[in-house]
């Protein structure tokens, strides 16, 4: 069994989120906002069965899904598209692969220490994120 996600995670730190949100076309004005909000992310693992959620000020994120199974996604909060999703395991490293209407778009998750690691990727940018546990 892959490491245990469960928990509650605050950001320590953000590195090329403009950039990220510049490919996905998202507004200026939303793009200001975002790159000065502390998200906080919640998850619930059960097995292979996950829920994320990304909360903040602004706006507040939620998706389910297993581990294997492609499901439909709309990123909502984000850039509202729709795309059909698939989140596999690699070694302990949770990877989505998001297609849709953007190239080489999805994500991965891992734990390092006490630290969950994230990177959003969308075309030639890749946003990455890092989140300390809540005790």
């Amino acid at each position: 069994m892959p490491v245990d996600y469960n928990g509650t995670w605050e950001m320590v730190s953000n590195d090329n989120l403009q950039g990220y949100m510049l490919v996905l076309g998202i507004d200026f004005a939303t793009r200001k906002v975002a790159s000065v909000l502390k998200p906080k992310k919640v998850i619930r693992q059960d097995g292979d069965c996950f829920t994320i959620q990304t909360l903040s000020t602004f706006r507040n994120y939620q998706c389910s899904f297993k581990i294997g199974e492609e499901f439909m996604e709309t990123t909502k909060g984000m850039d509202n598209r729709s795309c059909q999703s698939l989140v596999t395991w690699e070694n302990d490293k949770m990877v989505c692969v998001q297609k849709g209407e953007k190239r080489n778009r999805g994500w991965a998750h891992w734990i390092e220490g006490d630290e969950l690691h994230l990177e959003l990727t969308c075309e030639d940018q890749v946003c990455k994120q890092v989140y300390k546990r809540v005790p």
